[in-house]
Formats: C-alpha cells, structure tokens, sequence
C-alpha cells in the first residue's frame, strides 16, 4: 500500500523526469524539425510522449485514494475501495500471449553470449547501393560517400542477427549478410550484443505497461537513446554538424571503439533486461494472504 502522498510524489518524478528527457523531441516537433537520431525513438517506436510520462507502480502495488483520479479508468487498472490497483488478472487476460512472448525472448537473449563483431553495418547495408534520392537521410552528407559506403559493405562480413534490422536493408545487400534472419528465427537468434535488441527493451517494456513499473521503462528508454547515437555516430551519415563525432569503423581504430562500446551496452542491457523478466514474473506471483 503506498499512501496518496507516496505514490503521488513517485508520480510527479516520474512524469518531469519524462519531461525532461522527451522536451526537445516535443520542441522539434511543434517547430516541424527532424532529427535524424533521436527521432527514432518515436517514429520507429510508436509509443508518444505522453504515453512514457505515465507512471505505473506496477503489480501487486495498491494507490491509496486513487478511485476517484483518471488512473481508476485507465486500462488494466482496477478500483478496490477507495484505492487503486492493477487488474493483474484482467491483464494477463488480455495480454498473456504478449506476455509470455516476450518472456521467452527475453529469457533467450539472455542465455546467448554476447556477439561484438557486426561494428554496426546494419546502417550501412541499408543505404548499399542507393541512388542519393532513395537514401533514408538524404538531408546529410555519407561520411565515404557512395562508392566508399558500397565498398565497405562489400568488403567486411556483415552478420546481422536482428530481423527488424536486416529487414530494411536494401535488397542486394541481404545475401551479403551471414544470416537470414526472420520473424520466425527472432527468439532463436537475438543476442544481447546487438544493439537493436537492447534499444528494444524500451519497446518490451512500453509493450508490457502498466505492467512494468515507470522508473524501469524510464531506464529502458534512456539506454535505447543511448544505443541510438552510437547506432547512428557509426553509422554511414556526417552527422558531426549536429555535434555527433563519428566512430569510424572503417578503420582498426574505429571497430575497437565501437566494440569496447557494444559491450557496454550488452552488460547493462543484461541488468535491464533481468528487471524486465523480474517485473513479468511478478505478474504470476500469488499475492500474500
């Protein structure tokens, strides 16, 4: 049982928090202005602003005082009383499968030893051999230009293990790539090197909600836009007018600053994604007596 006061002062850190971390997306956006890197986390993931700021206690919390708030009627929750809690039942109900979808990927990706040897050529297999009007972000400069972005793609292994990456890559450079990656092969494959799969730990955890409690999807989406501009500093783009200084993976040099990086990740995306595993299986937890 958390008090009004408690769980209220929880609420209002949660949500300036939020705030703060989505305030110049949301200022780009009512000034009509793109960002070729932090963008993403709300074009790719389609999970708005507002959605983040809302914080859940998750299961097996009960908000005191809270029946007579807009949270008694939001999705998944539940009145008892006066107070407030999560329709654990209800939302295993509805959202079982997804539930334990997710566990298992989880739980697999887990498992797996991390893969440090992609050095980012995702980005670049999606702009092999693109004319300058097909280019995703044509608005900024490729760093080798096209012939040397073709070259490199040509000339190193590219072992892609993530599907919604690979499935945006240009079509001829698919069988460049070691693996066929599917939809099918997701849970075999996914690795906690990529980092794909880790900036995806923010969307399992928005998936999940209200289900996952706020301070972890905010954790979540703080390491997926962290991932994101390393993603995009290796990427094949010049974004340095934007401040962003290139890893260079075509060189010894740039590879071994983008691997010391990628296990970075990897490490804290395993802590995240034992919270992520942690928080779902409270969901089956019997609640004490």
């Amino acid at each position: 049982m958390l008090t009004r006061e408690q769980w209220r002062e929880l609420e209002v850190s949660h949500e300036q928090r939020a705030d703060a971390a989505t305030e110049a997306h949301r200022a780009r956006r009512s000034d009509r202005v793109a960002h070729p890197v932090e963008d993403f986390l709300f074009t790719y993931y389609p999970f708005r602003p507002a959605l983040l700021r809302r914080w859940h206690p998750g299961p097996g919390v009960v908000l005191e005082d809270a029946a007579g708030l807009p949270r008694a009627g939001w999705r998944h929750y539940r009145g008892v009383g006066h107070d407030v809690e999560l329709d654990v039942a209800g939302y295993l109900a509805s959202r079982g499968a997804t539930v334990d979808f997710v566990r298992g990927l989880l739980t697999a990706t887990a498992a797996r030893p991390a893969q440090l040897g992609c050095f980012g050529l995702h980005e670049w297999a999606m702009v092999y051999r693109q004319t300058a009007e097909e280019v995703r972000h044509r608005e900024w400069p490729l760093r080798l230009g096209a012939g040397g972005t073709d070259a490199l793609v040509e000339g190193m292994q590219i072992r892609c293990t993530h599907f919604d990456a690979f499935r945006f890559y240009t079509p001829p450079a698919r069988s460049l790539n070691l693996l066929q990656p599917t939809r099918e092969t997701q849970v075999a494959l996914e690795q906690p090197g990529c980092l794909h799969a880790g900036m995806d730990l923010y969307k399992w955890a928005m998936k999940l909600a209200p289900a996952v409690p706020g301070d972890l999807v905010l954790d979540c989406f703080d390491h997926a836009r962290a991932i994101r501009e390393l993603d995009m500093r290796a990427s094949p783009y010049d974004l340095s007018a934007l401040g962003y200084e290139p890893v260079r993976i075509e060189t010894p040099a740039g590879r071994a600053e983008y691997a010391a990086a990628q296990r970075g990740f990897a490490e804290r995306g395993q802590a995240l994604r034992d919270r992520l595993v942690h928080a779902i299986d409270a969901l089956r937890t019997p609640a004490p007596a």
